[in-house]
């Protein structure tokens, strides 16, 4: 039966300075598991290696000292793996349509893969558009209907929607849920913002400030759909934090 995926990593240090003489420890004993199909936020302070271990799953990053494997043998490299950065980064001299589609196999541009997954986000109009022509919020949409459309087995996630204004993120909050729940897939989605991480997601994992190490492991066992202004979602924050005063305290600002 699929696991999803499991992460060791013993460490990850950093080497700097002209002999590589400074060393910054970014991450050490960090341990946990996401199950196949399980919406799992990441949450922790600036600076405790959020980024640094979404590389290090995704592959981007290959010096790991550590293990990290799907479904008990597969290594990620072998998987069909999506990652969405903090910013679009999108292929300018590409139209809308041709950001999608160079991402898919020739099996999925025949079924009219890309045009499904935009028109589901709003974005059929606007097919042959290039970047420069798109709003902030509307390249955000592009970049995830990029993500999603190659169907992948792991969906990584680095706070994708910090920079756009409220009303927008929450958009794509919705788009991304929507997706999710009509194409389930294994997510890892990496945040600084703990209402966000419990709107969205099936379990929270925080990290300690760097080195990073798990803190917490926490269950979100509130029903879907959920709203983010919902009093449920501020109740179930305070009690995370109530109830673990004691982990979390000198990491979140709000503790």
């Amino acid at each position: 039966m699929a696991t999803g995926i499991k992460i060791n990593i013993k460490s990850k240090i950093f080497k700097s300075g002209s002999e590589k003489k400074q060393s910054h420890s970014a991450i050490r004993k960090l341990s946990f598991k996401v199950s196949r199909g399980e919406f799992c936020s990441i949450i922790g302070p600036s600076g405790c290696g959020k980024t640094t271990l979404l590389n290090l799953i995704s592959g981007l990053d290959k010096n790991l000292n550590g293990e990290i494997i799907f479904d008990d043998k597969k290594r990620v490299a072998d998987i069909r793996t999506a990652y969405m950065f903090q910013n679009p980064r999108l292929l300018p001299w590409l139209t809308v349509l041709e950001n999608v589609e160079v991402v898919l196999s020739k099996e999925q541009k025949a079924s009219k893969r890309a045009i499904e997954i935009l028109s589901v986000m709003g974005l059929k109009k606007f097919l042959n558009f290039y970047p420069a022509q798109l709003s902030g919020g509307m390249q955000r949409r592009v970049a995830l209907a990029r993500s999603y459309s190659s169907q992948p087995e792991l969906f990584l996630l680095d706070e994708p929607f910090v920079s756009v204004d409220d009303q927008m993120a929450h958009k794509l909050r919705e788009m991304l849920i929507s997706l999710w729940i009509n194409e389930p897939t294994t997510i890892i989605f990496v945040t600084h913002d703990l209402r966000e991480a419990i709107y969205l997601a099936d379990r929270i994992i925080f990290l300690s400030s760097a080195p990073s190490r798990v803190l917490l492991d926490k269950k979100v066992d509130l029903k879907r759909p959920r709203k983010l202004d919902d009093q449920k979602i501020e109740l179930f924050r305070k009690k995370i934090i109530m109830n673990n005063k004691k982990k979390l305290a000198g990491v979140y600002t709000d503790v």
